[in-house]
């Protein structure tokens, strides 16, 4: 018998905002719904709201081509940011276009003070490939591009 292998992937974001910007940010409907899916995409139908344990879900349509994509999990997990550091955690699945509920994986957000503001790490684990891991990587990649302009609207040009 083989045991099945899973990927994980995990993000990195400094921003300059207070803790408790950032937590609004990934945690409270109205901003959830301003950055979350990636860019191209816009919500049709969104139930989140990850202040709090339970359902979610939410529907997905393609600017351009229409295609409607469907994810919806369990909140599994709400701990505040008291301190310095907070964290909510959801199970994962997309739909097949009849409805039935894919392959289940794991994400959580964790919030944290820095010196310059606040740090999210964005943890998905037990995906069910590689190719699967990649593809969400571009898809989580593109979603937080959203939420660094939301975070940061008029970022400093580098040298």
């Amino acid at each position: 018998m083989k045991v099945a292998e899973t990927a994980d992937v995990e993000f990195v974001r400094d921003y300059p905002v207070a803790l408790a910007r950032l937590w609004r940010a990934v945690t409270e409907p109205v901003q959830l719904i301003q950055w979350f899916g990636p860019e191209g995409v816009y919500l049709a139908e969104c139930e989140m709201d990850f202040r709090r344990t339970g359902p979610w879900h939410c529907v997905m349509v393609g600017k351009e081509s229409g295609d409607r994509f469907h994810v919806s999990g369990q909140i599994t997990s709400v701990r505040p940011p008291e301190g310095r550091a907070g964290s909510v955690g959801f199970t994962w699945a997309w739909h097949d276009p009849d409805g039935t509920r894919g392959a289940e994986s794991h994400v959580t957000f964790t919030v944290e003070e820095t010196a310059t503001g606040a740090r999210l790490t964005l943890t998905h684990r037990a995906l069910d490939s590689v190719e699967t891991a990649q593809s969400h990587t571009r898809g989580w990649l593109s979603t937080l591009r959203k939420l660094d302009v939301l975070l940061d609207p008029n970022p400093t040009l580098q040298e």
